[in-house]
């Protein structure tokens, strides 16, 4: 059977939703892929001011555009977005509360650290959006979920979500709580299917294969059909249904796979042990 392909859904305009100054603190891996992201997306360099301690070459030639880096003092802002080092925050958030005024949105994608973290530290009544993205934003095919406090508005809303798109497809909760599960399966779920590639390309060596072409297969075979559940319109189980024939190979292996002590069961277990951990690091 062959897999119906989805439309592509469509992404916020940048330019419709923000006017005033753009506040990026924190220019790291995810900072700057959210940046490449705005700018790919015609944001103004004018609009943009970017704290980052240690910027790169592409971030200081930015400044040379009209960007600002680094500036003594910020303005207040449409947006500020925080993507430092979660250790960092208690240093690095009450400072940029000069920059929050009342219409300001303030997005943390900082891994476990709350509203309430952040509302404790910044101004009163400052509408603030948590998120949590993952690496694969670095290629703009990221999963980002979002929660909002009390004070964040419906235009609010639709610029965090066409902020966050620049990196990839943007989820809302209602509840905060969720922030745990969703870290367990979407935050930390790329280094299970890179585990995944890892140990298939061990098995192809194990069953004789030359383990440079071992490894080609297991990377091309997880990246084709991940493109392939990204943009059909079957979901993940009819997908796999259909690769699999009566009585075939791939049969055999689904049934270890599947068996009483299997990969459904391993990736439970995991899934909520990261979820423990997550509630854990967040306090």
């Amino acid at each position: 059977m062959i897999a119906r392909m989805k439309k592509p859904a469509r992404t916020p305009k940048l330019s419709a939703v923000i006017s005033g100054p753009l506040l990026l603190v924190g220019a790291g891996k995810m900072g700057q892929g959210m940046l490449d992201g705005w700018l790919a997306r015609g944001l103004n360099p004018r609009k943009l001011v970017v704290i980052e301690p240690h910027p790169a070459k592409a971030i200081k030639s930015l400044g040379k555009r009209g960007a600002k880096i680094n500036p003594k003092s910020a303005a207040e802002a449409a947006a500020i977005v925080i993507a430092v080092k979660p250790q960092t925050a208690p240093e690095a958030v009450p400072p940029i509360g000069t920059s929050a005024g009342k219409g300001t949105l303030v997005l943390s994608i900082m891994a476990g650290r709350t509203l309430r973290f952040l509302e404790e530290r910044l101004p009163a009544g400052t509408a603030i959006v948590r998120a949590m993205p993952n690496t694969p934003a670095a290629v703009a095919r990221g999963i980002t979920v979002c929660c909002a406090n009390a004070r964040v508005t419906a235009r609010q809303r639709k610029l965090a979500t066409a902020l966050l798109a620049a990196i990839g497809t943007v989820e809302w909760v209602a509840d905060e709580r969720l922030i745990d599960a969703v870290t367990a399966v979407s935050g930390s779920g790329p280094a299970y299917v890179f585990l995944l590639a890892e140990a298939m390309a061990k098995a192809g060596i194990a069953a004789g294969l030359p383990a440079d072409l071992a490894a080609r297969l297991a990377r091309e075979t997880v990246a084709g059909s991940g493109e392939l559940l990204h943009r059909s319109d079957l979901d993940a189980a009819t997908l796999r249904q259909n690769v699999t024939s009566p009585g075939g190979t791939t049969a055999a292996a689904l049934a270890v796979l599947m068996g009483p002590n299997g990969f459904d069961v391993l990736l439970s277990e995991a899934i909520a042990a990261a979820a423990r951990r997550s509630r854990e690091l967040a306090g």
